[in-house]
């Protein structure tokens, strides 16, 4: 098989929703979690804010704390704060809820794992890929050892799940509307079959941000029944694989209607059941980047939550988040989706987050995971960016660095992520 050329996934994918200029109290302003140089994390492809409104500091963007300046060591911890056992509000474009005793938070999320990329390598935030720039990230199609790193997940660090991202256009070979190319599923599949070899559940996962070429899904890009065909076809072949998670979409963004992007993901949803996939777990992504921050405030929530399976019910219908380290690592983004979900009966998974390996980035993430567990009873897990075929150089790689059985975490990993390191154990007081 020919060598395919690598494209990178660009960190200014993660960050295209930040503010610009001077960040609001509260907005994003993590340049230096990532990168404690201004400069070098700008050539990481960081272009949001690098300052705060006076009266907060850019490590987190914490009211209270006097500084307009970018400060090159954590001075403040973000709170958290312990859930109440009996009964929650929140409030939110439907108005305030209330619901009764949340179900049983045991303290331990139920899904922990990492993305393995490259499949999705190729593919920009404007939904365009080139199919021929996917990097299998396995040995036999000549990309690094995905098979060994998630051996060595499951078993030393106690992983259960994977994300597999993949291109739109790598599935039908580039051609919008057609069926799945048999040659291009038979090595994702590799990868696939390599994840459930290891007894982990395995995310499939249309990395496209709700579009193809520039045009968004059901509002001016591919139709609704395009997007439609291409997920019946992949649930048709993992119809009795019970272990196969199928994420909708990957991070859309700047939707202009979010009713019309339910309803396209309504289509995806109705078609991966008709395919006969009808109890494997299916993701539902929000806008603005699968924002967990934003899933009530941008509409997302009371517009996903109508999506339902061709029999009327929700059962295993699961809101697809995504949280890295900002401010809302702790309870400042989680805590209004964790009371809406518990108001609305639902769960959400949190299928990217992540950080550099620095001490700062350590704290908040393991405040962030100690949350979550408290919160189990809403959130089943979080997914870490990234492992695959990055290279250990990269800002937030999740690569354990070795081969065979020797293996070697970063320090963000064995420290924090790894359920075997201990902060998925939430408090459940």
């Amino acid at each position: 098989m020919p060598h395919r050329t690598m494209y990178p996934l660009a960190l200014i994918a993660l960050f295209a929703a930040s503010v610009r200029g001077q960040g609001a109290a509260w907005s994003q302003c993590m340049c230096l979690t990532f990168h404690p140089d201004v400069p070098s994390c700008r050539s990481k492809g960081w272009s949001g804010s690098t300052t705060c409104v006076t009266g907060s500091t850019c490590t987190a963007c914490l009211p209270g704390s006097a500084t307009t300046t970018v400060a090159t060591t954590t001075t403040s911890t973000p709170p958290v704060s312990t859930p109440a056992t009996t009964t929650s509000t929140a409030t939110g474009p439907s108005g305030t809820c209330t619901s009764n005793s949340p179900k049983s938070r045991t303290g331990t999320l139920q899904l922990v794992g990492v993305n393995i990329a490259g499949f999705d390598f190729g593919c920009n935030t404007d939904g365009s890929c080139t199919a021929s720039a996917a990097y299998p990230p396995l040995t036999q199609y000549y990309g690094k050892d995905g098979k060994g790193q998630m051996t060595h997940f499951v078993n030393d660090d106690g992983y259960n799940v994977f994300r597999l991202p993949v291109g739109w256009q790598f599935l039908t070979n580039n051609v919008l509307g057609g069926p799945i190319n048999q040659t291009n599923l038979a090595e994702y599949d590799a990868l696939v079959q390599t994840c459930l070899a290891t007894g982990a559940s395995c995310i499939i996962n249309i990395h496209n941000y709700a579009r193809w070429n520039g045009g968004i899904i059901g509002q001016g890009g591919p139709t609704n029944a395009q997007f439609a065909a291409t997920w019946s076809a992949i649930a048709t072949m993992y119809k009795d694989t019970p272990k196969v998670i199928f994420g909708v979409m990957n991070e859309p963004h700047d939707i202009p209607d979010i009713n019309l992007w339910a309803g396209s993901v309504q289509a995806a949803v109705t078609a991966i059941r008709n395919a006969g996939a009808t109890t494997q777990m299916i993701l539902l992504p929000g806008n603005d980047w699968t924002s967990g921050a934003a899933f009530i405030s941008n509409g997302s929530g009371d517009a996903l939550k109508k999506v339902v399976n061709p029999d009327g019910s929700v059962t295993n219908l699961v809101f697809d988040v995504h949280q890295y380290l900002d401010v809302d690592n702790a309870n400042l983004g989680w805590e209004p989706l964790t009371q809406w979900l518990r108001c609305n009966g639902r769960q959400a998974f949190n299928t990217e987050t992540g950080g550099g390996n620095t001490a700062s980035c350590i704290t908040y993430m393991c405040q962030q995971i100690a949350y979550q567990a408290q919160n189990s009873d809403v959130i089943l897990g979080y997914v870490g960016w990234a492992a695959g075929n990055f290279d250990v150089s990269y800002v937030l790689s999740e690569l354990p660095a070795g081969s065979g059985t020797n293996w070697t975490d970063t320090t963000l990993v064995a420290q924090c992520m790894a359920p075997k390191a201990g902060a998925q154990q939430g408090s459940t007081s």
